[in-house]
């Protein structure tokens, strides 16, 4: 142990992965007290706490017992972030029942549980990676530049627009709050963003704005257009293409001898054709009778219209040879169709049939946790789906089958399983497994097979690449260096919602604006706390309240102005960068 347990208000982190660690780090960077408790021996990782003087001890036989030497009685939280959900019910439970009053915050993806854990209605929140990474992936995937936000039961959305002439932010958008200004760039994804500007803020043409407000206030300012779901739908190919892919796909699918058997057939009805309608006597063939003839003596079936009785020897030896081989050959060629119809193969290679008929849909690479999720939100917003997935017997494939998913199984590192998912025709492309290095690997062998369409920030259109990460340093120096513009923690998506929530706040939503992540919590003013009493202009610049829930009128006043104050019970909405809603909150507990 690094140090002794702090005696009170402290933060216990139950589990230590990269969640864990990050919570821990950031707390720590925030001057909270924390206290850790490892489920077994971890040297690297007990290094790294005594290096910042956070205290730890590892987990003996008794759950319940960790969590009393590491302060439970006087913790203000629980955080409990282990990857394996029974480990994190079994402590979240142990810590609710020592304390019934400590705000617990668990990590649990399976659904059901979580639904349990939730209906517990005790102090804290119960969380999913899945479901606080995946939105900011979809945004990415379809390229958003609108964001819907529910803040107080007000419906607000936030726009971008390009500004093409000079002005202050308020005589340009009058009472629309600027969330973030970007200056004197063409791409605004070059350039960091200021965020929450006041509304006086000078602009010129060029720069960029991204703005909060209800629909109707936007569309005044000709902001806040969306597309309709049936319009984002994958266009579909029409007929002749969608026959030809059929007909490539059956090719695929039946074995090649089938061809063969089929072309020895041709070879025999066409020469059967030709020698009946010149050998042939009383009467005469037609082409049409010699074909209809040559089908009847293949099929050994006859209907007293035409025979080789009275032909002579050499064209009836020729009638058994043909019927023979007619028959032979006949049996071959059902022996095939039918080991097409019954063969796993057709299985198998479903997903990549539906593939081949897409277009304009989003592929994912792995269906892991992350991706089921994304897949779900992409489909429920009216968007095809194509996965790509290695394991045959993933648990998620149920999933995927009853969303409607296209599975094309396979090795995503390999350029001919991107192809067989229809890359060249996806509108975006999401990579996704749980192997960081793979995901890398994808991203450049994508980067590579779409050529031109790889979104730089340059060329439109582009197909946007989002890729998964687990380390942010590390997926910063792949996007520098390979050129991704889209890369996403899922740590970094998650440390803040459960970070918030062991502190106190109540996180109502996350969004992305260019290259900035932007966090809306809803913060209670405390009796005497530091916010009891002051202005909004004595608050962190960097962040914007969007409304203030008053206690003792029970108005919610949208938009207030600089000089209106806080109360005791108020309820402050507030959008900004994590970091800052965080400054906020602590200034609350003062």
């Amino acid at each position: 142990m690094a140090s002794a347990i702090p005696l009170q208000g402290h933060t216990i982190v139950c589990g230590l992965e990269l969640l864990g660690i990050r919570i821990v780090e950031q707390l720590h960077a925030f001057d909270e007290p924390v206290a850790v408790v490892l489920y077994a021996h971890e040297p690297r990782v007990e290094a790294v706490l005594e290096g910042w003087d956070i205290p730890y001890l590892v987990r003996g036989a008794s759950g319940a017992q960790a969590l009393r030497e590491a302060g439970i009685e006087s913790a203000d939280a629980v955080v409990c972030t282990d990857p394996a959900d029974v480990v994190n019910l079994e402590t979240a439970l142990l810590a609710r029942r020592l304390r019934a009053d400590v705000r617990v915050v668990v990590r649990i993806a399976n659904v059901v549980v979580r639904d349990a854990m939730v209906a517990d209605n005790g102090p804290g929140a119960v969380l999913a990676v899945a479901d606080l990474a995946a939105p900011s992936v979809v945004e990415d995937c379809l390229q958003r530049t609108t964001h819907h936000l529910d803040v107080a039961g007000v419906d607000l959305t936030v726009a971008i627009d390009a500004i093409d002439h000079d002005g202050t932010l308020r005589s340009l958008y009058g009472d629309l709050g600027p969330i973030a200004v970007v200056r004197g760039v063409d791409n605004p994804y070059a350039a960091a963003p200021t965020p929450c500007p006041p509304r006086d803020t000078p602009v010129a043409a060029g720069d960029w704005a991204a703005l909060i407000g209800t629909s109707s206030e936007l569309a005044a300012h000709g902001l806040g257009g969306t597309t309709a779901p049936e319009e984002r739908r994958a266009r579909r190919r029409n007929p002749l293409v969608r026959l030809r892919l059929a007909a490539s796909d059956l090719r695929e699918d039946i074995d090649p001898n089938f061809f063969r058997a089929l072309g020895v057939m041709t070879v025999l009805v066409v020469t059967s054709m030709f020698l009946l309608r010149y050998t042939y006597s009383r009467p005469g063939m037609s082409f049409l009778d010699a074909l209809y003839f040559s089908a009847e003596t293949i099929a050994t079936v006859g209907y007293g219209d035409f025979s080789f009785l009275g032909q002579p020897p050499m064209l009836r030896f020729y009638a058994i040879f043909l019927m023979v081989c007619g028959v032979t050959n006949t049996a071959i060629l059902v022996a095939f169709v039918s080991e097409m119809l019954v063969s796993r193969r057709l299985t198998q290679s479903a997903g990549r049939r539906s593939a081949r008929m897409m277009s304009g849909h989003v592929l994912l690479v792995g269906l892991g946790e992350v991706g089921i999720r994304v897949a779900a939100d992409l489909i429920a917003q009216g968007h095809s789906v194509v996965a790509i997935e290695l394991d045959r017997q993933h648990r998620n494939l149920p999933a995927a089958e009853k969303l409607g998913v296209a599975v094309v199984f396979g090795d995503g590192t390999q350029r001919e399983t991107l192809l067989a998912a229809g890359l060249t025709r996806a509108s975006a492309v999401a990579i996704l497994t749980s192997n960081e290095m793979a995901n890398i690997e994808v991203g450049l062998v994508v980067k590579e097979l779409l050529g031109e369409r790889w979104d730089d920030g340059l060329h439109h259109p582009s197909v946007p690449v989002v890729l998964r990460v687990f380390d942010l340093p590390l997926g910063r120096v792949v996007a520098a260096r390979f050129g991704f513009r889209n890369v996403r923690s899922t740590v970094e998506l998650a440390a803040p919602w459960f970070i918030s929530a062991a502190l106190g706040l109540r996180v109502l939503g996350t969004f992305s604006v260019w290259e900035e992540s932007f966090m809306v919590g809803a913060v209670t003013i405390e009796p005497g706390g530091g916010l009891d009493g002051i202005a909004m202009r004595d608050l962190s610049p960097a962040t914007r309240v969007v409304a203030i829930a008053h206690a003792e009128t029970g108005q919610l006043e949208r938009n207030p102005r600089r000089h209106s104050r806080f109360h005791s019970g108020d309820v402050a909405y507030v959008i900004g960068p994590y970091a800052e809603l965080i400054s906020v909150l602590r200034l609350g507990r003062k």
